[in-house]
């Protein structure tokens, strides 16, 4: 037989029971254990490839016979070599095996030590480089071969794994006593016949592929794998003997000349189909019918795959949770939620912002609601124009802006003059300051150290708990005695400056304040439920579920404000 012509598909029975023993399964890559039909001894024509970490020009290697690792396919169709095409009773006479089937050694233990006595032999090397250099050059070189390519080991490890998905393999030839071994490839858009019935079962999954036409590209090629150092009818090769003529015409003629002496090294080239040609008779073989764009479409290369696997495998970080107001809360903000000249900046799970937000709705002003999360890196341009510090509530009317909560709410008190909220009178407005000062110097630093406790950041909570109840106690004695509010039956800055904090002790720390006698502890049940009761309070309140889930950003959002 002619080695150069493409190899036979129609095996005798002695050579189709010796290829049998050696069938490849369908999770193999291409090759597997190849046997001389001749002699019936196996021969290993591929190096042994072992695994290395990705460096620093994104490389991989793939440990090839490792049989857990997942292997890129290389788009080899081995259920169809034509070489080992059986009917069902040959296979049930040769032990049963089939290319779907029970070759694989996990399902026939017997196929096991076939397998590990056969790994290295007939595998092309596979190379993943994610970015090689002239990558487009390459890719159309290796799609339209012109010429004969000629490729170092390390070249054709690296490129051709990007063209793999423009064939699809066919045949392996080794010979046994010249140095290389010939693979011959299809166009893969010529198409074959199913070779797997489909099935009935209900219960296998089926898979989505879509037909398509076949005989859309007649191309052929030749891969010739020549194997350094190697023997030429019993002599050694030496630096510059002409390979192609020392192996005759199993190269099919070419002039190759051994440029890599000692080095393994690939040719690749287009071959007439029998006697089809290309269809002009003039006896080249057929070119392409169709664009490498379309061969890419049809079917992703290697490493583009290998690329898309790695890349899901990457643990993705989990972008922040963007709360927003719920409850009555929300239909607040979407009533505030259109452009106006005073923008108010404020967090749904921050007290300091529901301070502002109470005062806003209580005096019936016009702002727009903007939702900002004071916590995320880098922080909002809008909120640090606002307020240097980069913190909740802040807002901008025009070219002027402020935050801090107790100076945000003198501003609102003074521009919006309709509703007052401090007392005319001016011992009375002094008296008030005076216990807004104690309510942030005194009652909120004990609850954030109530709070932090109960979250496991600080000391037990004990000593905390009796501190801060200690304070509230005596903001409560100092209050009007009948109520319900701080100074009688009107809200008052006192009353929004505390609200916040007042409605989150019973959410957050299930606290109750007790007292001496039946005094404070109605007087703190009046004010309590006056405070739940109103109505611009409960328009900024969102549900207990917001406060408890946020409660460690209110801990972050605290120690910001404290510092």
């Amino acid at each position: 037989m002619d080695p150069s012509s493409f190899p036979s598909h129609a095996p005798s029975r002695s050579q189709s029971q010796t290829a049998q023993s050696h069938r490849f399964h369908p999770g193999q890559p291409h090759g597997g254990f190849h046997q001389d039909h001749r002699t019936g001894a196996g021969t290993s024509v591929s190096d042994h490839l072992g695994t290395v970490a990705v460096d620093a020009h994104d490389v991989f290697y793939q440990d090839l016979y490792n049989d857990e690792t997942p292997q890129p396919n290389l788009g080899f169709d081995t259920a169809h070599h034509q070489h080992h095409h059986y009917t069902q009773q040959q296979q049930q006479h040769h032990g049963g095996h089939s290319d779907e089937m029970g070759s694989h050694p996990a399902r026939n233990p017997g196929r096991q030590q076939e397998v590990e006595e056969g790994r290295g032999s007939g595998r092309l090397p596979t190379r993943m480089v994610a970015d090689p250099p002239n990558l487009d050059e390459w890719r159309r070189k290796l799609f339209d071969l012109d010429d004969v390519v000629e490729l170092t080991q390390d070249q054709f490890e690296t490129y051709f794994p990007w063209v793999d998905n423009v064939y699809s393999h066919r045949s392996t030839q080794p010979y046994k006593r010249k140095p290389f071994v010939t693979h011959y490839y299809d166009c893969r858009l010529k198409g074959r016949p199913p070779g797997t019935p489909k099935s009935n079962d209900p219960n296998k999954k089926k898979r989505k592929r879509q037909a398509r036409e076949r005989n859309l590209c007649d191309v052929k090629i030749k891969i010739t794998e020549y194997t350094g150092g190697s023997c030429v009818n019993g002599a050694e090769l030496q630096p510059g003997l002409d390979v192609a003529a020392a192996a005759g015409s199993a190269t099919g003629g070419g002039d190759v000349s051994a440029r890599h002496p000692g080095v393994k090294y690939w040719t690749i080239q287009r071959v007439n189909r029998n006697a089809r040609n290309n269809g002009l008779g003039d006896g080249s073989p057929a070119k392409h019918k169709h664009s490498l764009e379309r061969s890419d479409a049809v079917k992703k290369n290697s490493v583009v795959r290998w690329l898309s696997t790695r890349n899901k495998g990457v643990k993705k970080i989990p972008k922040p949770l963007v709360w927003k107001p719920t409850g009555d809360a929300a239909t607040t903000a979407r009533k505030h939620a259109k452009d106006n000249e005073m923008k108010f900046y404020a967090a749904c799970f921050c007290p300091f912002s529901q301070r502002v937000w109470i005062s806003l709705e209580t005096k019936g002003l016009q702002y727009q609601y903007i939702e900002t999360d004071p916590l995320c890196k880098p922080k909002p341009t809008h909120l640090l124009e606002a307020n240097p510090r980069g913190l909740v509530p802040a807002i901008r009317q025009g070219d002027w802006a402020c935050g801090e909560s107790a100076v945000i709410l003198e501003y609102l008190e003074e521009h919006g003059t309709s509703i007052p909220l401090h007392p005319s009178d001016a011992r009375l407005k002094a008296n008030c300051r005076l216990w807004i000062d104690f309510i942030n110097t005194r009652i909120v630093p004990s609850f954030y150290t109530v709070l932090s406790s109960s979250t496991g950041d600080e000391q037990p909570p004990g000593q905390g708990r009796e501190k801060l109840q200690r304070d509230i106690q005596t903001l409560i004695l100092a209050a009007d005695e009948e109520g319900p509010y701080f100074l009688g039956d009107q809200v008052c800055l006192v009353d929004i400056h505390f609200a916040p904090f007042a409605m989150r002790l019973s959410r957050l720390l299930h606290m109750t304040v007790s007292g001496a006698g039946s005094g404070p502890e109605h007087r703190w049940r009046r004010w309590i439920e006056a405070l739940e009761a109103n109505t611009h309070v409960r328009s900024t309140t969102s549900s207990d579920a917001l406060y408890v889930d946020t409660i460690d950003l209110l801990v972050q959002g605290c120690r910001a404000h404290l510092d």
